[in-house]
């Protein structure tokens, strides 16, 4: 039998007053009515309820089809296989997520390590500026003429890598003032690098002013000033490294001076010396300088045993129209002048006081303080001047010395140190005075006086007219009249003042 039904739709039995019949249906995917609009396709797509796809729903006509997306496989239904991401793409993604947090990690760290430069950058100009280093480098650059070698300015790389970041296995001193680092520089040289405790900012102009000077002292007994550094939070000093340590180590460790070379002459040749020096910064220099810190442990000493004056951290310089300074206190117990400590001015007999208490120590090899010495024995210089005054001299004399004979020369140098040791600054010798009666004295022992014609008027020149077979300094015995006659004539400002 033919029935007529529109599209889309079907044909369905049915009973009409109980007879036979039929009506028309929408097919399955469609809906409405087939008589008057015809049967539409339902878009399941639109209705989560009518579909089962798991990602992506495709709309057919009558019906949908179920996909997956990119990257995934299956049938894309819930209740069949689904969707499984492929594992090609897994690995893409996790690469890809690792390679931007590593890229993100190493452009944090990047930019991290960039800020770290640029903060050391700014503190170093800071130190630079607040230390002085911009000034110095204006007036190194005015002296690039100069026939002296002016100071290198190193950076704060180069000496951190010369020290091994200042390792506690290459300090070689610590003072009041700072701590002494050996270092090797990059081009082999052994240097001695003093890093300061503190800086006064107050003195940051003077600090420029003796680092230029102290950078063109060209004498041999002076510990050379190769250069500094501003870039860190205090200033770093570069000298010339020494190799024999401190004569406080001469004079008083056993271990490094045997008996054959502690002898009374190296010991007046080390305080001539060093004399020499003191009375170079005094008078000679440029701008005088006092040291203000003359001790046995300031005082270097070579491969030969040469004298080298060292540490001039506390120093001053000294304008040409000024006599004294006053300043705050500064110095070691025990060499420190007593009229300074009272009055806070310090002058140059300051330095004169200092190297008495230096002499003392050559003269007795003891301590300038020794606090496990009886309590009249604890301060060298006052011991010494109580010995001398009581006639005493010989019981407080080193015995390795004394035994050499010399005990008139010894007495000089005795008297020398009392007069050095006066506790007025204007009764002291001068550096001057000082230096030229111990290159006086030590000429004397280096070459004993003979009688003959060709030092005769050296001799004159020396004693003041008297005659070569007067004296004798060679040895023991008869050379005691010798030395009396030298005492009368030389030595009589000795006993009686300047």
């Amino acid at each position: 039998m033919n029935y007529t039904c529109p599209k889309n739709s079907r044909c369905v039995c049915d009973d009409v007053d109980n007879g036979v019949g039929y009506r028309c249906k929408c097919m399955d995917g469609y809906h409405g009515n087939p008589y008057l609009n015809g049967c539409r396709d339902i878009n399941e797509c639109e209705d989560a309820n009518l579909h089962d796809c798991k990602q992506n729903c495709i709309n057919t006509d009558g019906g949908y089809n179920c996909s997956c997306r990119k990257g995934y496989h299956g049938d894309g239904r819930t209740n069949g296989e689904g969707c499984s991401p492929n594992r090609t793409l897994v690995v893409q993604i996790t690469v890809g997520i690792g390679v931007s947090l590593l890229a993100l990690l190493m452009g944090s760290l990047w930019f991290y390590l960039g800020y770290k430069r640029w903060k050391l950058m700014k503190l170093k100009e800071k130190f630079l500026r607040k230390n002085g280093g911009l000034m110095l480098q204006q007036q190194l650059s005015e002296r690039q003429g100069s026939t002296h070698e002016t100071a290198k300015i190193f950076t704060a790389e180069e000496l951190e890598k010369a020290t091994n970041n200042y390792s506690e296995t290459r300090i070689i001193g610590k003072g009041g003032f700072g701590t002494v680092y050996k270092g090797i520089l990059v081009d082999g040289r052994v240097v001695a690098i003093k890093k300061s405790k503190m800086v006064d900012q107050s003195q940051v102009d003077q600090f420029i002013n003796e680092v230029l000077v102290l950078s063109q002292i060209n004498h041999r007994n002076v510990v050379k000033l190769l250069g500094c550094c501003f870039e860190t939070e205090v200033p770093l000093l570069v000298y010339e490294f020494v190799t024999k340590g401190t004569l406080f180590d001469y004079i008083h460790n056993t271990s490094k001076a045997t008996k054959s070379n502690n002898s009374w002459e190296i010991h007046l040749r080390i305080a001539t010396e060093t004399a020499g020096v003191l009375s170079y910064l005094h008078s000679a220099a440029s701008v005088p300088i006092i040291h203000r810190d003359v001790k046995s442990t300031n005082i270097l000493l070579d491969e030969t045993l040469t004298a080298k004056v060292s540490d001039f951290g506390a120093s001053r310089l000294v304008p040409i129209d000024q006599a004294e300074l006053s300043t705050m206190v500064q110095g070691t117990l025990g060499y420190l002048d007593p009229e300074y400590l009272q009055t806070s001015q310090l002058t140059e007999k300051s330095d004169v006081y200092s190297f008495g208490v230096v002499l003392v120590e050559l003269l007795t090899r003891k301590k300038a303080l020794s606090f496990d010495q009886p309590e009249e024995e604890r301060n060298l210089s006052m011991y010494f001047l109580s010995a001398l005054k009581e006639d005493r001299l010989l019981q407080v004399l080193d015995d390795c010395i004394v035994n050499e004979g010399n005990i008139e020369q010894l007495k000089e140098v005795s008297n020398l140190a009392k007069r050095c040791l006066r506790v007025k600054g204007e009764e002291r010798p001068t550096m001057k005075e000082v230096a030229m009666e111990l290159e006086g004295l030590r000429r004397m022992v280096i070459h004993p006086w003979v009688s003959n014609e060709a030092n005769s008027e050296e001799t004159e020149s020396l004693l003041g007219g008297i005659s070569m077979e007067t004296i004798s300094c060679g040895g023991h015995g008869d050379s005691s009249s010798g030395y009396d006659t030298m005492r009368n004539h030389i030595m009589l400002p000795v006993n009686d003042g300047r």
